[in-house]
């Protein structure tokens, strides 16, 4: 008896067709027949009613298919325990990430982590991190790089990589030009020029107006820092980003702190609390690439 043999029996079971059976083995129909013939002179008993149009169990092929799915199964089990330990893991991933946000050490962990494991699908797609953190906690994105309001939103696991307050940024010529900073109602007299909703940033922006009492103008939004950026730069409103975002343009604009906005903005890693042996993996290759360890 041989694993194809309960394979092929199983197909013909459930197609009731040797036609379609061997279509979805991809071998000959002769070839099924053959080894379902085998299998039953190895088991001394017939299994499939030929006679009619379609195939039928008998009644002691109604017993072996109970068995032979169990055999079948706990076969492919032992291949993914062997394939686990071996590092041959198999499947796909739906991997999110906010979007326009680029992340070198995020590139550089999936970049790796598909060298090693080949066999595994990578799916990569961007949106707001709202979205992505309901897929991650309803299944349907296995990893997601988010800004959040807090360190690890509920239901699911996170690593933070970034924490930083919020800021404003002006250009040269605005009235807050010039100054190390700025409370939320002196910034709230301008135009705001800042992320869409279901940002982390804006996030942590709309709830410290709301906590504040301040009602802010939103005048234009954009889901790219840079163009807020360049939407600042133009006079056209303040722009609300965080710390590390208005490094590269400090220069050329003016960073306030926000005085009396604490809530930081957190740029984290998620994955949801159960995982598969090739989630633990990529998860564990986003560690090593953001210095979290193993």
């Amino acid at each position: 008896m041989e694993l194809r043999q309960l394979e092929y029996f199983v197909a013909v079971a459930e197609e009731a067709n040797f036609t379609r059976a061997a279509e979805r083995v991809r071998i000959s129909q002769s070839g099924v027949s053959a080894q379902i013939r085998q299998l039953e002179h190895d088991l001394g008993a017939t299994l499939i009613d030929r006679s009619g149009r379609r195939a039928t169990l008998t009644a002691a092929g109604a017993v072996v298919l109970e068995h032979a799915r169990a055999v079948l199964s706990s076969a492919q089990a032992l291949r993914r325990a062997v394939d686990d330990v071996n590092g041959l893991i198999r499947g796909r991933l739906v991997v999110g990430m906010v979007t326009a946000c680029t992340v070198t050490p995020f590139f550089d962990a999936l970049a790796a982590f598909h060298l090693a494991h080949p066999g595994v699908e990578l799916v990569l797609f961007e949106d707001n991190s709202d979205r992505l953190i309901e897929g991650v906690r309803t299944g349907s994105a296995d990893l997601a790089l988010v800004g959040t309001a807090v360190a690890t939103p509920d239901g699911v696991r996170a690593m933070p990589i970034i924490s930083e307050r919020l800021v404003a940024i002006v250009a040269d010529g605005h009235p807050l030009a010039g100054r190390r900073g700025a409370s939320l109602a002196e910034i709230a007299e301008f135009p705001i020029v800042c992320l869409p909703p279901g940002t982390g940033i804006r996030t942590v922006f709309d709830q410290a107006c709301a906590d504040g009492g301040v009602k802010p103008d939103i005048a234009l939004q954009a889901s790219a820092p840079g163009a807020i950026m360049d939407l600042a730069m133009r006079g056209l409103g303040v722009a609300i980003l965080s710390e590390s975002m208005a490094v590269p343009h400090q220069e050329r604009l003016s960073v306030l702190m926000i005085d009396d906005v604490e809530t930081h903005a957190v740029l984290a890693l998620i994955w949801p609390t159960t995982t598969n042996p090739a989630l633990q993996e990529l998860v564990r290759y986003g560690r090593t690439a953001f210095g979290g360890g193993t």
